[in-house]
């Protein structure tokens, strides 16, 4: 049996989002709750590992390794639902 490094994190203590949040909330819909998934992994122990299973697995969707894939591609910021704006507005 070979230990991958979520494993590893386990066996030693370590906290892992992934599993002690709610699942759904890697695989969220509005941009803020994409935002805070991603922060999520901030502190991860297994961060780059995940993200280089994901991109080696093509996921399609969802956050891993504080990445946002959309489409099996690695998105910088999930836009809101509808058409964008026809003006700026101040934040």
């Amino acid at each position: 049996m070979q230990l991958t490094a979520i494993d590893e994190a386990d066996s030693l203590g370590l906290p892992i989002p992934c599993r002690a949040f709610d699942p759904e909330v890697f695989f969220a819909e509005t941009p803020a709750d994409v935002e805070y998934a991603k922060s999520l992994c901030g502190t991860c122990p297994v961060k780059a590992a995940c993200l280089t299973g994901a991109l080696e697995r093509r996921e399609p969707w969802g956050v891993w390794g504080g990445e946002l894939f959309v489409q099996g591609v690695v998105v910088a910021r999930k836009r809101p639902r509808g058409r964008p704006r026809k003006t700026e507005v101040m934040a």
